[in-house]
Parts: C-alpha cells; sequence; structure tokens
C-alpha cells in the first residue's frame, strides 16, 4: 500500500482535452498498436488496441486556476497519453505507486502555493517502489512551503501524476 495519493488529471480537464489540449490543438484519437504507455486519465498502461490520444497537458496551469497561484515562468505544458473517451479512472485502492518499474528514474518537483518550484528530488525507483516513493513524498511534504509534488520521467520529462498537501493519505497496512 502507498502513504500518498497519486492523482490522475482530473475529468473536468480530461473533458476539455478531448476536445483541445493546453496548447490549442483538437485532439486528434488513434488506436494504440503497443501495450504499456502510461495513461494520465486511469494511471494505467495503455493495452493495444485501445483508442488513445497524445495531448499536450499544462498541470500546474490547471491546478494554479483552481487555487489563484500565480506560477509565471514555472508553467509548462507537455505531452501525456489519455484514453480518447471517458474512462474508469484509477483503481479506488493501488497497491502501489502508478508506472514505477524499479530502476526507472524520476524526478519529484516540489511547488510552493503560489506554484514556484521550491525543490526536487532524484528518484531511481527501488525494487520496493512503494517505499521509494512514500519516503521521497515524506521528505518533501516534511518542508511546510511544498504544496504539491509534480512526479516526471527523467527520459523525456514526461508528467506521470501528482500529489498534494492535504490530500487523504493511505493507510500503511500490510
Amino acid at each position: 500500500m502507498t502513504n500518498h495519493t497519486a492523482l490522475p488529471i482530473p475529468p473536468a480537464a480530461l473533458k476539455e482535452l478531448r476536445d483541445t489540449d493546453d496548447a490549442g490543438r483538437p485532439c486528434a484519437p488513434y488506436t494504440a498498436t503497443e501495450s504499456g504507455g502510461p495513461l494520465r486519465c486511469c494511471l494505467r498502461p495503455a493495452q493495444a488496441g485501445d483508442e488513445i490520444a497524445l495531448v499536450s497537458y499544462a498541470p500546474l496551469r490547471r491546478w494554479a486556476a483552481e487555487t489563484w497561484a500565480k506560477p509565471g515562468a514555472y508553467d509548462e505544458q507537455g505531452p501525456v497519453f489519455i484514453h480518447a473517451d471517458p474512462c474508469e479512472g484509477p483503481d479506488a485502492d493501488p497497491d502501489d505507486y502508478p508506472f514505477s518499474r524499479p530502476g526507472a528514474l524520476r524526478t519529484l518537483r516540489r511547488y510552493n502555493a503560489e506554484g514556484h518550484i521550491v525543490g526536487g528530488r532524484l528518484l531511481e525507483i527501488p525494487e520496493t517502489a512503494a517505499d521509494g516513493f512514500d519516503a521521497a513524498l515524506a521528505e518533501a511534504f516534511a518542508d511546510p512551503e511544498v504544496a504539491l509534488v509534480h512526479v516526471r520521467a527523467v527520459e523525456y520529462g514526461c508528467f506521470q501524476f501528482e500529489v498534494r498537501r492535504g490530500a487523504e493519505p493511505r493507510a500503511n497496512t500490510p
């Protein structure tokens, strides 16, 4: 079990992205020919045959619109995969953090309430991925200035998921 809640792209944002992405481009769905691409709508890997889309997403901009933060130059957008049509979303009680292949590199970028970067950390995902993420996220949120953390893949810089301060932590039970 994980101690923190990995958040997917919110449903309202997904609805908009399935029309026009955050770069102003129309959504262009296609059929996945391979399995494995990380879907940010449900935090699961795509399966061959899924109807998906690669869209530009600005997670900090969307969070700032909810919170009245002013991220300024820290606002950025990047590519993410989503289901082309609404899906069931993430599992209600996942056993692990999404996209947590041991040995993969992630950066945990920390933001304050204004949406400014206030630090970060490189994480090589260990064999016990939940323990590695739990420790890195506990370290991040030990700083009272940290409001949210974006987890990104190092290889391409792609947004994987976010964790917000105050999101209900899960019980750490065996």
